[in-house]
């Protein structure tokens, strides 16, 4: 059996990896141990590594409690794809400079309604309804 779960985490910790590579190589090149060092393109990158660390965790660990229970492989997937298409467009557009607004927006709305979506499907699990499973 595929988990799907799994299959978006290692997505989502391939872009992690990424993302913190490219504040690793920003700290390295403006000599910054600690801090952003007052540079707005380490802050910019801290900042997308940090808001993505915030929410993926959560709606990972949400993605596999619905699978767990047993909840709709083509829900699992609207979840993981919007989740890796906001953090990915989200990141996209905080990553510029000057910042690429409807693109932030845009993927923080995808990342939202990833977080909505499975709260909601989780809670429906929880009650049993046969709607949500496959």
């Amino acid at each position: 059996m595929v988990s799907i779960s799994s299959l978006y985490a290692g997505l989502l910790a391939l872009l992690f990896l990424l993302l913190s590579v490219r504040v690793i190589v920003a700290r390295r090149t403006l000599r910054v141990g600690l801090g952003d060092g007052q540079s707005d393109i380490l802050l910019r990158r801290i900042r997308v590594h940090g808001n993505f660390a915030e929410y993926v965790p959560f709606v990972l660990l949400m993605m596999a409690l619905i699978e767990w229970q047993g909840g709709s492989k083509a829900i699992l997937h609207v979840i993981g794809v919007l989740l890796l298409l906001g953090r990915g467009i989200h990141a996209y557009g905080l990553s510029h400079e000057p910042e690429l607004p409807g693109f932030r927006v845009m993927g923080m709305a995808c990342t939202l309604l990833a977080l909505g979506i499975a709260g909601v499907i989780d809670l429906l699990l929880l009650a049993g309804p046969s709607a949500v499973r496959p």
